[in-house]
């Protein structure tokens, strides 16, 4: 159950949030709000794969 959530909002996020490897972002130069966006997508993608 846990997992099937995960793996919608893994859907969810590649649909509405940016991608950041797309657009070579640098990590040092990016904004608190391209950080928090980053973690977010890192965080649902592992709990997606667990």
């Amino acid at each position: 159950m846990k997992k099937g959530i995960f793996k919608f909002l893994a859907g969810l996020n590649k649909i509405i949030l940016p991608s950041f490897t797309k657009r070579q972002l640098d990590i040092s130069k990016a904004s608190k709000l391209q950080l928090v966006i980053i973690a977010w997508r890192a965080y649902v993608t592992m709990q997606s794969l667990d």
